[in-house]
């Protein structure tokens, strides 16, 4: 079916209420949002579904949400022996309880014992529920730092990472089975009443809280001298505020002053563009904060809670926002001194990054004597790895990160995880403290220790149909006419990771450029979002240095890649 002939499916399906109609009623004189809204269906990929909330095949709503979910309900009734168990989370955007509380209905209704939380949870605290109560799978609503109008459903496998291609592919099989919009149901009062949803709050929080502290390296220090460290906390208006804080509390650091026009949930993000704590604006209320306190540090989650985002002050007064490797590296390098300090190091430590993110981060392990493997970007990848470990018992997981700011130490959650991160940031601070140190000072002594690594990050945002297949284009060039220069410099190892054979990982629409002076550049569409992504990263002996060959790199690469974009 086309277009216009999907939306009429939806104007006259008895199955459709009239509040939905009325939407769809409103657009029929207008052709191009029609298309936008039915030209394809929302696709369910290894982060499930995420898109603009609205009314249509390609959009985030009620009939979605139940459609995935009568394909995830099928899936587990083929492949569970007994009664399946799923746990269900959300957090505070528009619409995340409503879709919440709908995914269960649905599961309820093919007799799934649901274990619902009564009030918005993280991402991590999600991961961590599918494992300790021994669940089959888990969705959690969120669309992570996604601007106001977007929302989507992940989904989680029985070893708490998210969903691998294999079971996306299973239950997006089981999706397209579906017929119109008839799923099963059973209404959340009657499923409450009969056991078949439970509300699920504070006796896994306690669990999940004691299991995160235990991760703290010098506990002792931190309970006697956390008090002495003045932080400034934003959740975003997201789900992190109670988790984050309650943690901090517990170990220690009571000295925590919170945004107080972002504490509140509230799926709008009134007081930021987007609720991103990658972007250095997202801080500008903390910096008045910061400022009023006398606070070194301004940690920042976004609204499930599986990114944190870093402030700290500079010697000279003013502030540094740092980047997801800059983050990185201080955890790493925090973590791995502690270990070894305390004789808890292992002797084969783990550390895992995404292909994309800092090599600074392979030399500190180096130094460590502890290995690092480098893996797809998504952190199921990562998640895999810490499997592995379990399994083979070959190595002992300490740390993962992305440079997107998501970081995870332990193997209690298998996804990035916002509050164990902000606890260990508060301990590093503690830590470097009773040195004379503030983590700007920690991050300089970095550089001066293994070099000045810099990476840039860029992304082009193509809206609609007519972007995705600009973004399609411009990497299909890429692969057809390889490039063999970058910024003047030659190009000595060029990747192709859709070719399994040559890279040693999964099969992956990205592409990666060695060059003879070690920089690299890495491009790739984005998995969840209409966007290409274009990485860089080099290597230099001073700062200077490395910023200037970063911005000849990234003018070379964004003039090549305007173009094939048709920017």
């Amino acid at each position: 079916m086309n277009a216009k002939e999907r939306y009429a499916l939806w104007m006259n399906s008895p199955d459709i209420d009239e509040q939905t109609k009325a939407e769809l009623a409103s657009i029929a004189n207008d052709p191009n949002e029609i298309e936008e809204r039915f030209y394809t269906e929302l696709e369910f990929g290894t982060a499930g579904l995420r898109g603009i909330l609205g009314a249509g095949d390609n959009r985030m709503n009620i009939y979605n949400v139940r459609k995935a979910t009568e394909g995830l309900a099928r899936y587990l009734d083929e492949n569970v022996q007994g009664t399946a168990h799923v746990c269900i989370a959300y957090d505070s955007r528009h619409c995340s309880d409503l879709f919440a509380r709908e995914t269960a209905c649905v599961l309820a209704g093919h007799g799934v014992l649901v274990y619902l939380y009564s009030t918005l949870h993280s991402v991590p605290q999600l991961s961590f529920t599918v494992r300790e109560l021994k669940c089959d799978a888990g969705v959690v609503v969120t669309a992570s730092h996604n601007p106001p109008k977007y929302n989507g459903y992940k989904v989680y496998g029985p070893t708490a990472g998210q969903a691998t291609p294999e079971l996306a592919g299973e239950i997006t099989r089981h999706i397209r089975a579906v017929e119109g919009f008839k799923t099963a149901y059973k209404p959340y009062d009657e499923a409450v009443n009969d056991g078949t949803i439970e509300l699920i709050g504070k006796d896994v929080d306690e669990i999940y809280y004691a299991k995160t502290m235990s991760l703290l390296t010098q506990p002792e220090l931190v309970k006697e001298k956390g008090k002495d460290l003045k932080i400034v906390y934003t959740p975003l208006h997201g789900s992190g505020n109670v988790p984050v804080r309650e943690v901090l509390r517990r170990i220690g650091i009571t000295n925590v002053t919170v945004v107080k026009e972002q504490e509140a949930p509230d799926g709008s993000f009134p007081t930021v563009k987007a609720p991103n704590p990658e972007d250095p604006n997202a801080f500008t209320l903390a910096f008045q904060y910061a400022e009023k306190v006398g606070a070194t540090v301004i940690i920042g989650t976004d609204p499930d809670s599986d990114r944190l985002g870093l402030a700290v002050k500079k010697t000279d007064g003013t502030w540094a926002v740092l980047s997801g490797n800059q983050i990185g590296a201080i955890l790493i390098h925090s973590l791995l001194s502690s270990y070894k300090a305390t004789g808890k190091l292992p002797s084969n430590g783990l550390v895992v990054r995404s292909i994309v993110s800092t090599q600074l981060a392979d030399a500190i392990c180096a130094r460590f004597g502890v290995a690092l493997h480098e893996v797809l970007t998504g952190f199921r990848f990562i998640a895999e790895e810490i499997a592995k470990c379990e399994e083979t018992h070959e190595h002992t997981f300490l740390f993962g990160f992305e440079e997107s700011f998501g970081f995870l130490a332990g193997t209690s959650v298998r996804d990035k995880d916002a509050i164990c991160a902000a606890m260990l940031v508060a301990e590093a601070c503690v830590v470097y403290q009773q040195k004379g140190m503030t983590l700007f000072d920690a991050l300089m002594e970095i550089y001066e220790t293994y070099g000045f690594y810099r990476e840039k990050v860029k992304s082009y945002t193509l809206e609609g149909k007519a972007g995705i297949e600009a973004i399609q284009n411009a990497t299909a060039l890429l692969r057809k006419d390889p490039l063999s220069a970058i910024a003047g410099t030659a190009v000595t190892k060029a990747e192709d990771y859709l070719k399994p054979e040559e890279t040693g990982l999964p099969r992956s629409n990205v592409l990666r450029y060695t060059l003879s002076d070690g920089a690299w550049v890495t491009v790739r569409p984005s998995g969840t979002e209409p966007k290409l992504k274009l990485y860089i990263g080099a290597h230099e002996k001073t700062d200077a240095k490395v910023q200037a060959r970063l911005d000849e790199i990234m003018n070379d690469m964004d003039a090549k890649l305007a173009s094939l974009l048709g920017l």
